[in-house]
């Protein structure tokens, strides 16, 4: 950075994050944290409360922020560079400016937030106004990272972004009309009514995404992988008949051990429009490579079900009954599968049918309180999934 900051000693720093504390806490000697133009680098502020605080060009390069609470700061113009702001709450904060090559924001929340464009200028004797300037360093990324992140909302119009990984990150709602996005990783993001007009999306991988009211007008989207995405879901009809009705006789089947109802095979059909999912009874249920993003399906029982290569992303199945489900290659990223049973179902004789995840992609999901005694994982992606309390007693998982 091309401008001199003020360093602060520990107990000085110590000093303005206490009073700060003292501010949230509406406490006397509170006063909110002013850190502009201070130098923080590489240091450590992880779970630490500045929201509201005013950290206009900071040096935050390298800086522990992991947890941090930035929740409406202002960060104008801050170098973030190479910073660790995972799991960070940026909701609404000012970004404007701000240096994020390098950054890690894998998890974050930027509801809101400002990432658009601009610089800070100081007054120079020689050259009247001199820009702000954050120098690139050898072995740095070129790219930030938010796969994961929460960017609903968020205005990005005119962001550069070239290369940045936005995988499984959602970004329903933002404005990203005229960014740089070139070569980006958007695989698995929600774009949904999101506005991308006039956006240079080339070369990117959209694979996965969905696009539902997505703003495309001059959108360029040369070259982009777009295989697989999500639009807006249709009514789905299986010989002139709504799916509700073959849903509701399987249900039927189920509910009766096949006295009566019937049993169907719904593979590769999309239940986005099927209706009401939660507590349904569809144990046994055929729905190899079927579609059921973002349905609230909190607990269904789903009994030896066949669910291979299954889209169950942002799913709540919160107390789902998945015993002995097939779930192989299934994408489950950000389902919530709180308190989930995904045990083996017992068919009696001593025969267990064992739960299968291989290869299911879990990133960002919940699993908290789940059972996933004996589950076979083999292969399951399960980065940055919430596990407190779940159970892998006997779990296949190498």
């Amino acid at each position: 950075m091309s401008t001199t900051l003020q360093m602060l000693d520990q107990g000085s720093l110590r000093n303005i994050l206490d009073a700060h504390t003292l501010y949230k806490l509406r406490k006397p000697g509170g006063r909110i944290a002013n850190l502009s133009y201070i130098d923080l680098t590489d240091m450590k502020l992880e779970g630490i409360d500045l929201s509201d605080a005013n950290m206009t060009g900071a040096r935050l390069y390298g800086a522990s922020l992991r947890d941090i609470n930035l929740t409406r700061a202002n960060l104008y113009g801050c170098d973030l560079r190479n910073a660790d702001l995972r799991f960070a709450r940026l909701d609404r904060a000012d970004m404007r400016g701000a240096c994020l090559r390098g950054a890690n924001l894998t998890a974050a929340s930027l509801i809101g937030a400002d990432l658009r464009e601009g610089q800070i200028a100081f007054k120079d004797e020689k050259q009247g106004l001199r820009l702000m300037k954050h120098e690139k360093r050898p072995g740095e990324l070129d790219h930030a990272i938010f796969s994961g992140a929460d960017l609903s909302g968020a205005r990005m119009n005119g962001m550069q972004a070239v290369s940045a990984d936005f995988s499984d990150a959602n970004l329903t709602g933002a404005v990203m009309s005229q960014a740089k996005l070139r070569k980006a990783n958007l695989k698995g993001a929600n774009l949904s009514g999101a506005d991308m007009v006039g956006a240079d999306v080339a070369g990117a991988d959209l694979s996965g995404a969905v696009m539902v009211d997505t703003a495309l007008s001059g959108c360029n989207l040369r070259e982009a992988d777009t295989t697989g995405t999500l639009d807006a879901p249709k009514e789905v009809f299986i010989d002139d008949r709504p799916l509700s009705l073959f849903i509701g006789q399987h249900e039927d089947w189920a509910k009766t051990n096949g006295a009566k109802g019937s049993r169907h095979a719904l593979s590769g059909v999309d239940f986005r429009l099927a209706g009401e999912m939660r507590r349904r009874i569809l144990t046994m249920l055929e729905a190899q490579g079927s579609v059921f993003y973002g349905l609230d399906m909190s607990g269904i029982e789903l009994q030896g079900a066949n669910l291979v290569d299954a889209d169950l992303r942002r799913c709540n199945l919160s107390g789902a009954d998945l015993r002995g489900a097939r779930l192989i290659g299934a994408k489950l990223s950000h389902a919530n599968l709180t308190g989930a049973k995904l045990g083996p179902l017992d068919l009696g004789g001593g025969r267990l049918m064992r739960s299968d995840l291989s290869r299911a992609t879990l990133s960002h999901a919940n699993l908290t309180n789940a059972d996933m005694t004996r589950a076979r994982m083999l292969e399951a992606v399960t980065e940055h999934i919430s596990d407190k309390g779940c159970n892998y007693m006997l779990a296949e998982r190498a």
